[in-house]
């Protein structure tokens, strides 16, 4: 056996291998790993993508619920206006009623004085009728009058 002819050998066979591998496989290779390359670049463009959505929505989100506690604060401010409002209603109605009541109540105090005059009126009526009807039914005399006239005056 020849060294030279084992080595030519062997050279001749690694260079088939290599043209073979260049030939047939690497080509194969080549496109799994620029396949491969082009899901990962795709991949990292969509979490890109994903995290500035992600970005936007929260800036998005963040914003409504600005406007949503502008919202209830503007509509908190608008019922305490209205508490306000009602309770300053309700305090001028109990004013006109208690007003109402307090002029129902003189127009009442007023028909009774008037009654108690009326009645007052009818007693010394009566006194004087009666006070004549005596002083008439005794002889005609100044001291017998001014007597009857000074107990007439003690019984008003």
């Amino acid at each position: 056996m020849n060294l030279n002819l084992t080595l030519i050998a062997q050279a001749i066979t690694f260079t088939v291998f290599i043209w073979a591998t260049v030939k047939f496989v690497w080509p194969y290779m080549l496109r799994a790993i620029e396949t491969r390359q082009k899901t990962i670049a795709d991949g990292l463009a969509a979490a890109e993508e994903g995290k500035r959505s992600l970005e936007l929505s929260n800036k998005r989100a963040d914003e409504e619920i600005r406007k949503a506690r502008a919202r209830a604060t503007e509509l908190l401010s608008q019922a305490e206006k209205r508490g306000a409002q009602m309770i300053e209603e309700a305090r001028n109605a109990a004013k006109e009623e208690g007003n109402r009541e307090k002029a129902a109540a003189k127009a009442e105090i007023e028909q009774q004085v008037t009654r108690a005059r009326e009645q007052l009126r009818d007693n010394v009526a009566a006194l004087a009728v009666a006070g004549a009807e005596k002083i008439l039914r005794r002889e005609v005399n100044a001291k017998a009058h001014s007597d009857l006239l000074d107990s007439i005056k003690q019984q008003l």
